[in-house]
């Protein structure tokens, strides 16, 4: 991100109208922030880019709770992460 100076409040309306685009950007900025309410909320808004960046977190976790949580919120990737998880010796895994 370039410009960081875009007013919240500017992006949650362009996001409320539909824009992808200011989503994933509120997205970006509660990930920044380490804001792991807003991303949820982002995620149960239908947020894609709010499911890839909860997954990761929860992916390099090992956090298997969470990612079927965020398979069950709609983000299929998290299922497959999961999937991959379990599927995976144990003596691959860090925790």
């Amino acid at each position: 991100m370039t410009n960081t100076n875009i007013d919240r409040k500017t992006l949650r309306e362009l996001a409320d109208a539909g824009n992808e685009t200011a989503l994933d950007r509120l997205a970006d900025l509660a990930d920044a922030a380490d804001d792991l309410g807003e991303l949820n909320d982002l995620l149960d808004e239908g947020s894609q880019h709010a499911g890839l960046l909860l997954t990761r977190r929860a992916a390099a976790a090992d956090d298997l709770r969470e990612l079927q949580r965020i398979a069950d919120a709609g983000y299929d990737e998290a299922g497959q992460e999961l999937d991959r998880l379990l599927k995976a010796p144990a003596d691959e895994h860090r925790g």
